[in-house]
């Protein structure tokens, strides 16, 4: 392998260098290969470098090692929730949404293990530039979440029914229960599970019949987020 490039880190004009723009999309379409076929455990600098083809200084120059790339292939291939945008009630909404998140958890290994991998707290070590990487792709999959339910949770006719409802602990009550089914292999959540988990959501938001206000909700640490909505 011819390494035309020094083992310095990549620079801003270097984004624009098409030598190194080819090289980066190797090192990419190679990570993600051996992630999808082999798991995490696959994704060594040793490998990448053999099935790109493209030299270790220079891997080292777009990522800074594995925890880097490793963020940087979950990324590319993280899954959307493509659900549909049509109308109804909220119950319905909420159930349309939920049972194609629990889908694509269940029908998708990749999207669990990108959950798994985040949950590691250690896994980018004490590299800034590791932690960085790692918080880019935290908050992409908590937007992938987020935005669907944000979308049916700010409705003003949603807000008059259940209050200024609290995204952040939305998700929790309502997707926590399928990602632990799905992790532990307890079960798996299907539709009826999650009709079951929208109308058990729906009737906690009601005391006395009055929606229930948003700082009524549980404290929770919320990591990449940004607070209540």
């Amino acid at each position: 392998m011819n390494d035309w490039s020094a083992d310095r880190p990549a620079t801003d004009d270097d984004e624009l260098d098409p030598r190194l723009l080819r090289s980066r999309k190797r090192l990419l379409d190679a990570a993600t290969h051996l992630l999808s076929t082999g798991g995490v455990e696959a994704v060594t600098v040793e490998a990448v470098t053999r099935v790109s083809k493209v030299a270790r200084a220079t891997l080292y120059r777009h990522f800074g090692g594995t925890a880097q790339l490793l963020a940087a292939s979950f990324e590319r291939l993280l899954p959307r929730v493509e659900v549909s945008t049509a109308s109804g009630s909220v119950r319905d909404q909420l159930i349309a949404l939920l049972t194609a998140q629990a889908d694509l958890i269940d029908q998708a290994p990749l999207n669990i293990t990108t959950l798994a991998w985040l949950s590691i707290g250690s896994v980018g070590g004490s590299d800034p530039a590791d932690s960085a990487a790692i918080t880019s792709l935290r908050s992409r999959v908590i937007e992938e979440y987020r935005q669907p339910f944000d979308r049916i949770l700010t409705q003003p006719d949603v807000r008059a029914q259940l209050g200024n409802v609290d995204t952040t602990f939305a998700i929790v009550q309502l997707l926590g229960p399928v990602v632990f089914a799905r992790l532990t292999g307890l079960c798996t959540v299907d539709h009826d599970g999650c009709v079951q988990l929208v109308d058990d959501f729906l009737a906690a938001r009601k005391q006395g019949g009055e929606p229930i206000p948003a700082e009524s909700s549980h404290g929770l640490n919320r990591p990449g987020a940004g607070g209540s909505r």
